[in-house]
């Protein structure tokens, strides 16, 4: 059986995650359309203390990278299209016949959960939702549900048209057209999605075939579980189900992956892994700040096995329990994540403000890393619009 050393998965990992070649390219167009299909697809996340997720991601892989390059690619060229996948998230419009699997399973599962726990009677205002859209063009959900109760505005609180709204979305029926203020805009698919996109229905079986398959490549070696969670689509079961089939068919094979602890865990992989291996650069010396939400990143569990970094967002802990901050950055320099920063937009001095650097246990820092910091937090300050990087006083802690 093959074994592959810690740094060597590593290196593999990040390879296919686009980190292990230097960061370059015009970050627009095709090439923004091969990272993201490469990627498979880019989280959206509305928290913006620098940038917001989806932007991060790919600026530290593209510095060329503008925002307005996603968004020509989402809204006018449509070769993007937001929806599901662990989470809310931009996907390559020629994936989208695969997420029919999805939508089937969704009008399954939401009419029984929302009922519950969104709002009962938001059955009677699918018509009357798909209807306003149809005569009116797209729309937000504060463009829906005229008189109906709004309360706090919250996720547990939608008013029944909002969720109406919602419902039609992850069932397929209508699209993301636009963001305005990060606030989402629907339209029925068809003026969204292009009809060759929007004509194909693959077979269950082959979606999930499809899926397994896309999942195994992007992320190069995985256990039947991180195939499954990868697009958050096919169940365990399916993916236990595939991984045998493959195995049978010499499609995939059994390997091992030594863990940052030493321990090794059983995993799949293509048959090729060590020809992908030999084709994976070295890492790039590049000190680079990494969204939490980087899909290389958004496995916790993983993380914390293959780079032995322990990482948790605080957004939601208080802030007299937090360890480190509301929104902290992970480093990631070569093929090890060799801390965090807690970094921040100050409007009132147009600068990007640096809290607090903590290194991981054995991480010196020293001139040379510390140039490195700066070189990058100086891209992201120009990144984010802001002229300057500010340190604030005791900004290096020691490892927690």
């Amino acid at each position: 059986m093959i074994t592959l050393s810690n740094p060597d998965a590593r290196r593999l990992f990040l390879h296919k995650h686009a980190l292990a070649e230097a960061p370059q390219g015009p970050g627009k167009g095709d090439d923004l359309l091969d990272l993201i299909t490469r990627l498979g697809f880019v989280q959206v996340d509305s928290v913006r203390t620098v940038e917001r997720a989806h932007h991060m991601i790919l600026f530290s892989r593209r510095p060329a990278y503008r925002p307005g390059h996603l968004d020509r690619l989402l809204e006018q060229d449509r070769t993007l299209f937001e929806h599901w996948t662990h989470d809310a998230s931009i996907i390559p419009t020629a994936f989208f016949p695969h997420w029919q699997l999805r939508f089937r399973r969704n009008e399954e599962h939401l009419r029984k959960r929302w009922r519950v726990w969104r709002r009962d009677g938001f059955e009677d205002k699918l018509q009357d939702v798909l209807d306003h859209i149809t005569d009116h063009g797209a729309c937000g959900s504060m463009d829906v549900g005229d008189g109906e109760k709004r309360g706090s505005g919250g996720w547990w609180d939608w008013h029944p048209s909002k969720t109406a709204l919602e419902f039609l979305w992850q069932t397929g029926q209508i699209a993301v057209s636009r963001r305005a203020q990060f606030r989402k805009i629907f339209d029925l698919s068809a003026q969204v999605i292009p009809q060759d996109a929007l004509a194909q229905m693959p077979t269950e079986g082959d979606s999930v075939d499809w899926l397994c398959d896309a999942a195994l490549d992007r992320l190069g070696f995985a256990t039947s579980g991180e195939i499954a969670a990868f697009w958050a689509t096919v169940s365990a079961a399916e993916a236990r189900a595939w991984c045998q089939r493959q195995c049978e068919a010499g499609a995939i094979t059994p390997v091992e992956i030594t863990m940052a602890d030493g321990s090794r865990r059983s995993s799949f992989a293509r048959p090729d892994i060590l020809d992908q291996l030999a084709e994976a650069p070295k890492p790039p010396g590049r000190l680079r700040i990494l969204s939490p939400f980087d899909p290389a990143l958004r496995d916790r569990k993983r993380t914390e096995r293959l780079f032995g970094f322990h990482y948790r967002i605080e957004i939601f802990t208080p802030a007299a329990k937090r360890q480190y901050g509301y929104y902290v950055f992970p480093m990631l320099e070569g093929d090890r994540l060799v801390g965090r920063i807690d970094v921040s937009a100050d409007k009132s001095r147009d600068a990007l403000k640096v809290t607090g650097v903590w290194p991981e246990r054995g991480i010196k820092w020293g001139a040379g890393r510390q140039t490195r910091l700066e070189a990058e937090l100086t891209r992201l300050a120009r990144f984010s619009g802001r002229s300057d990087v500010i340190f604030e006083t005791d900004w290096l802690r020691a490892p927690i």
